[in-house]
C-alpha cells in the first residue's frame, strides 16, 4: 500500500510503498483511511522540523488529524463493528506514569510517550492502519464530511475544558457547566483550532472575539462572524487596548504560536481571567517583556495562565459531539472549515497550501467522506 513519508531532520516528503497491516491481537481494530488533515506540525515536519521516526526505521510515515471507516475487528471488540465511522487518537502512554496508567496519556508525566505521525510511531497518512481499540473514537454517518476535523477539535475541548476546570476550582461561585455562559472570550488567531475553539465557546453561550491580521472581508472573518462572532483586526488595535474597545477578557485562547503577541495578550485579560496557550513557537527569537508589570498584573488580578497539549479520548467524543451540535445550528459553517481537499497523489501540494483564506487543508485517501 502506499503511503506518505519524511526523513526526521531532512524532511522529503515522498510517496513510499508500505506493507498494509494485519491484526495481530483480538482488541485490535483495522481502518480504511479516507481523510487526513494537515496542520502546522505536519508542514514543520517536510521541511525537516521536530519528527522522530520509530526505532529501527529511517522515515516516518506522517499525519495525526485522520478519519476513516472501520474493515476489521478482532474478535474481542465490542465499540466499533465493520462499516462503522471512527478516527483514531494521536498518542500513546508511558505505561508507566499516573496519568498514563489512567488513560491520561496527554499529562503524561515522563515525555516517554509516543505519538502516531509525530514521535517514534507511524501516522495515518497511510491507506490501512491498525491500532488498539482502547484508541478509537466512534464518528456517525451524519458528520463524516467534517469527522477528519476530530483531532483538531479535541485540542480545542480540552484546552476549554481545562480552563473552565481551574475557574471552577478556584472561584466559589463558578459551576463549570455554565461558567461560559455570557463570558466574554477573546480567540487569539482564527485558523483551524481558533475557529474550532470560537465554536466550542460559542456552543458554551460565551461571547467570543476572533483575534487575527486579515482582512474581515476574507473567509475566516466571516465564517467567525456566521456563528455570531466578533472579528478584531490586529493590525489596527493594540493589545492593551482592547479591554478599552471590547471590556474585560474572562478567558483568553491563544491559537497563533507567535510568542510575542502571545505574551502581550496578557494585557487583556481581566481580573480572576484564565489564558490558555496551544500554539507552538517556532524558533528562538528573544522576546522583550516588562517584567515587573507582567507580574503585578498577574498577582493583583488574579490570573491564571496554563498551557495546553494534546487531547484525551474523552475530548475527542466531547469533539465529536459538538461538530454534530455545529452542524445543526450554523449549517454549512463547519464544512467550510475544510478549504481545500487533495488526493493523496498530490501531497506535496498539500504540505506547502499557503493561502489567506487557508483554514484546513485534507489530504483525501477515498471520496468516500464527501459522498
Amino acid at each position: 500500500m502506499k503511503a506518505i513519508a519524511i526523513t526526521p531532520g531532512e524532511g522529503n516528503a515522498e510517496l513510499i510503498d508500505s506493507n498494509e497491516p494485519q491484526i495481530t491481537h483480538p482488541k485490535q481494530v483495522k481502518v480504511k483511511v479516507l481523510e487526513v488533515g494537515i496542520c502546522g506540525t505536519d508542514r514543520e515536519e517536510a521541511i525537516g522540523g521536530r519528527a522522530d521516526a520509530p526505532h529501527g526505521s529511517h522515515k516516518l510515515v506522517i499525519g495525526h488529524e485522520m478519519f476513516g471507516r472501520v474493515v476489521e475487528v478482532g474478535s474481542d471488540v465490542v465499540l466499533v463493528h465493520p462499516g462503522d465511522y471512527a478516527v483514531f487518537t494521536v498518542r500513546r502512554g508511558c505505561g508507566e506514569c499516573v496519568s498514563c496508567k489512567n488513560n491520561r496519556s496527554d499529562m503524561c508525566y515522563t515525555g516517554d510517550y509516543t505519538e502516531r505521525g509525530i514521535k517514534e510511531a507511524h501516522g495515518f497518512e497511510t491507506e490501512y492502519v491498525v491500532d488498539d481499540e482502547q484508541y478509537l473514537v466512534k464518528v456517525p454517518e451524519t458528520i463524516k464530511s467534517v469527522g477528519v476535523l476530530a483531532e483538531p477539535m479535541s485540542v480545542a475541548e480540552k484546552a476549554i475544558d481545562e480552563a473552565v476546570k481551574l475557574q471552577a476550582a478556584r472561584l466559589p461561585e463558578v459551576d463549570d457547566a455554565d461558567w461560559l455562559q455570557g463570558k466574554t472570550t477573546l480567540v487569539a488567531g482564527v485558523g483551524a483550532i481558533g475557529m474550532l475553539a470560537a465554536i466550542v465557546l460559542r456552543l458554551r453561550g460565551a461571547r467570543v472575539l476572533g483575534l487575527d491580521i486579515v482582512d474581515e472581508d476574507t473567509k475566516r472573518p466571516q465564517l467567525l462572524k456566521r456563528i455570531g462572532g466578533e472579528y478584531i483586526d490586529g493590525r489596527k488595535i493594540q493589545t492593551i487596548n482592547i479591554d478599552d474597545q471590547y471590556g474585560e477578557v474572562d478567558l483568553i485562547f491563544e491559537a497563533t504560536g507567535v510568542a510575542e503577541l502571545g505574551f502581550n495578550l496578557i494585557d487583556a485579560l481581566g481580573i480572576n481571567g484564565v489564558y490558555v496557550m496551544t500554539g507552538i513557537p517556532h524558533g528562538n527569537r528573544p522576546v522583550c517583556i516588562t517584567g515587573p508589570d507582567l507580574m503585578r498584573q498577574l498577582v493583583l488580578k488574579n490570573q491564571v495562565i496554563l498551557g495546553s497539549v494534546n487531547a484525551s479520548q474523552r475530548h475527542f467524543a466531547l469533539g465529536i459531539e459538538d461538530l454534530e451540535k455545529a452542524r445543526n445550528k450554523w449549517g454549512d459553517v463547519v464544512d467550510e472549515l475544510i478549504t481545500t481537499r487533495l488526493s493523496y497523489t498530490q501531497f506535496s501540494e498539500a504540505l506547502n497550501q499557503r493561502d489567506e483564506d487557508d483554514i484546513k487543508t485534507v489530504i483525501q485517501w477515498s471520496d468516500e467522506a464527501t459522498q
